[in-house]
């Protein structure tokens, strides 16, 4: 029952909420600043689809993950950056309009690199034969559960500018509390799978959160990448939608123990986040 309801109600309605909290924030220029930001989108996409699966692959396996918790961390790093990102750019004077950018961008892009990253996780990690099944009808619920909301989002923008500006805090209030209960339910119903990979899990999602937003924050920064903007891909890159990690796993996948690492990432990053902002803006401080 409890499962059941996590996976056709709960974990739908919160992915939908989330997506449309990010179309509210959302109009066409965000699309259109692309062409602004060439070198910077261009790093953070890099980042994003190549350097970031990569990194975890290595991860995964120099910590011996166990096959399904591996498919998972690959799983949420072929996860674009979440709305949280945005947020947490913004406390730490980051650049937001390239975070909502980039947040656009990936959230359409990986709907097609994310089964491919799963697929040959899939492969080298359980061997099994297995796929992402994303048939026609699976990838139609995919995007219906991320574009139409994100799409809803910015045509309520576009007619009602102040309308969108009033509930833009209470969606991202909403948001997370969706996603507390998420977690609070996948930790309930998989309770036993918990006790047993919760300390071979907390050392590479810990690793893995980390290693994001460095890389996301001084790879910019070495092609001379403006700090503002250095400090919104490293959020952008550190902090990925970990719901939408969890729906696939959960709804796509049918594999519950694929959704732990998402579930753990989505709490740890709070804290690791709010971290990483205090340090760069200190040493903002000092320079």
């Amino acid at each position: 029952m409890q499962a059941s309801l996590l996976t056709t109600v709960i974990m739908p309605l919160a992915l939908g909420v989330i997506m449309l909290g990010l179309g509210l924030s959302l109009t066409l220029d965000d699309f259109r600043r692309v062409a602004k930001y060439p070198k910077a989108i261009t790093i953070a996409l890099f980042c994003q689809m190549m350097l970031l699966p990569a990194l975890c692959f290595l991860l995964a396996i120099a910590f011996r993950m166990p096959p399904e918790l591996a498919v998972g961390i690959m799983l949420l790093a072929a996860s674009p950056g979440g709305p949280t990102a945005n947020l947490y750019s913004h406390l730490s004077n980051g650049d937001v309009a390239l975070n909502i950018t980039l947040t656009a961008v990936n959230s359409f892009l990986t709907l097609f690199s994310m089964p491919f990253i799963v697929n040959l996780s899939l492969d080298f990690f359980m061997d099994s034969g297995e796929y992402l099944p994303m048939q026609f009808r699976k990838v139609m619920e995919v995007f219906a559960i991320v574009l139409v909301p994100v799409a809803l989002g910015m045509v309520i923008r576009n007619w009602a500018p102040r309308f969108a500006d009033k509930m833009g805090k209470p969606v991202k209030i909403l948001s997370a509390l969706f996603l507390a209960l998420v977690i609070i339910l996948i930790t309930i119903s998989e309770r036993h799978t918990v006790a047993t990979f919760a300390v071979r899990l907390g050392g590479p999602i810990l690793a893995f959160n980390v290693l994001s937003m460095v890389v996301g924050y001084f790879l910019p920064r070495l092609f001379r990448i403006e700090k503002k903007q250095a400090i919104a891909i490293g959020m952008e890159i550190g902090l990925h939608n970990g719901t939408l990690a969890i729906y696939i796993a959960l709804n796509v996948m049918h594999n519950p123990t694929a959704s732990l690492p998402a579930a753990a990432y989505g709490l740890l990053m709070f804290f690791t986040a709010a971290i990483f902002g205090m340090l760069v803006n200190l040493k903002k401080q000092q320079a």
